[in-house]
Formats: C-alpha cells, structure tokens, sequence
C-alpha cells in the first residue's frame, strides 16, 4: 500500500473529522494509507505542515481537508487565494500530489454539510490518480 498524510483544519473539527472518515474509505478504494494525521488551526498553517509531510521519503502525497467560511471582510478569499498558490508550489517542488479537499473560500454554513464527502472523496482520488 502506498502511504499518504492528511493535514485536517482543527478550527472545524467536527466536520473535519467527518471528512477524514470519508478520506479514510476513498483511501481504501485506490490501495492508500493514511499513515499520518495532523491537526492545524487553520487553512493557513496548511502550507507548513505539507511541507513537513512532503520532506518524508515514505509519504507519497498529502490531501488538505479543512473549511474556510465567508467572513465579513474579504480576508478568506485572500488567504484562501495565499494557501491554494503555496500548496501548488509545494506540489510542483516536492513532484508529491497535494489533494485539496478545502471548501471555500466563501462557504456559508449551508454549504458545508453537502461538500464534505465529494470535497474529502475529490482529495484523495486526485492523489490516487497522480501517482
């Protein structure tokens, strides 16, 4: 079985987690292990903590599962735009797959219930796909 990490946001745990689950069985479906979990505060720590992940030999990819909301002001939008551009590059400097299962920027509390599976599903099938 070929191993891969997760990087899971904290600040939604409850859903985050459900999301792992889902991760976990797509994982099953294309012979992947997770073999690591890291919890992070926030999108915005996603960046680092791949990288770690990417830096280990025996991990062959990373999938990001985390949530950011709509906000009052635009910083969402911007850090999501700041974390997606650093994942890429960590993608394109490390020749790892990074699946993004991040939803949002922009979701509004009706939004996330119904992308919890296809977002944390989509992660772990394009890591599968890429390698």
């Amino acid at each position: 079985m070929t191993s891969i990490a997760l990087v899971c946001g904290a600040f939604h745990r409850t859903e985050v987690q459900q999301m792992i689950e889902y991760a976990t069985e797509e994982a099953k479906t294309h012979n992947l292990k997770i073999v690591e979990v890291v919890w992070i505060p926030g999108s915005m720590e996603a960046p680092l903590a791949t990288a770690r992940l990417l830096e280990d030999k025996d991990i062959a990819g990373v999938a990001c599962l985390g949530i950011i909301e709509k906000g009052e002001t635009q910083h969402g939008l911007a850090m999501g735009q700041a974390v997606i551009k650093s994942l890429i590059d960590l993608q394109l400097g490390y020749d790892k797959p990074i699946g993004l299962g991040i939803i949002g920027p922009g979701a509004e509390p009706q939004h996330i219930a119904p992308r919890l599976e296809p977002h944390a599903r989509s992660a772990i099938a394009a890591i599968a796909q890429m390698l």
